[in-house]
């Protein structure tokens, strides 16, 4: 009798334990729900709020983490690199790091992740970022391009600023007047970003054979490229030549892009195979 007795008892505890928990993940819902109308109607600082509510309810929930996050994230202005700005975009990187803790392989938080390292200029750390995105996609054609024009903007910025110590401003027709000495610094800064810049901007296009913005690219860091063609006339001009071919491959991609959209539009946003 007391051993049934004590069991229970034990069993009671039990339901009440279980009520006590499903009663809290309710209000976790509850919050975020709350979080997520806010966060529609473009209050931001409201969803904050409601998430961490909901997170502090219910720490297991990755759903309110990845919520939490996104709200911070959306509040982050792009390349403003103030104290406050970089701030406000750690938290949201924080909260998504707390989701990949659970799921390293949650492509949706590394790709947040990225975009914010990008957004606050930490340029090698977003490269590494697009990499591990890479990893686990090959076929994230948007990740390659991502990583290719990290490396342009850094090899542009290392050209405008060379360039400005010899008293020349880019032409981006391989700036035929500097000396050999700003030509050598060229090399030595950007030969490797541009040939990684063409290397993971060539693999975008072949994985998408439209990608008109890929295709841009490639024209500019063929112009990057002729930079270091220091004193070979010749290989500028093919350089040259090369940036030209992908603009009109640009173009033609982009019109053909366009041909589509107007497609689907006719179709009610459905379209068949050929």
């Amino acid at each position: 009798m007391k051993l049934s007795a004590r069991m229970t008892a034990s069993a009671a505890l039990l339901l009440i334990l279980g009520s006590s928990v499903g009663c809290t993940k309710l209000k976790a819902r509850d919050q975020l729900v709350r979080g997520v109308q806010a966060f529609k109607a473009g209050k931001y600082e409201e969803a904050v709020d409601y998430f961490q509510r909901s997170v502090a309810l219910d720490p297991s929930s990755a759903e309110s983490r990845l919520y939490l996050a996104t709200a911070y994230s959306y509040q982050v202005v792009p390349d403003l690199t103030t104290p406050e700005n970089i701030a406000l975009a750690q938290k949201a990187i924080n909260g998504f790091d707390a989701v990949l803790a659970q799921n390293p392989n949650d492509l949706d938080a590394l790709r947040q992740v990225a975009s914010l390292d990008r957004n606050i200029h930490r340029y090698d750390q977003a490269k590494a970022d697009e990499l591990k995105i890479v990893q686990i996609d090959p076929h994230d054609a948007e990740a390659y391009y991502t990583l290719g024009v990290i490396d342009w903007t850094e090899a542009y910025k290392n050209a405008v600023n060379i360039l400005a110590s010899g008293g020349l401003q880019d032409d981006g027709m391989g700036n035929v007047k500097k000396s050999k000495q700003i030509c050598q610094q060229l090399v030595a800064a950007n030969t490797d970003l541009v040939n990684d810049a063409q290397k993971y901007l060539q693999q975008a296009v072949n994985i998408n054979p439209n990608y008109d913005d890929a295709m841009s690219y490639l024209n500019l860091t063929y112009r990057r490229k002729a930079d270091l063609e220091c004193g070979n006339d010749d290989a500028r001009k093919a350089d040259l030549a090369q940036a030209d071919a992908w603009v009109q491959r640009a173009m033609g991609a982009r019109k053909a892009n366009e041909l589509a959209k107007e497609k689907i539009a006719e179709h009610g946003g459905i379209v068949t195979q050929q």
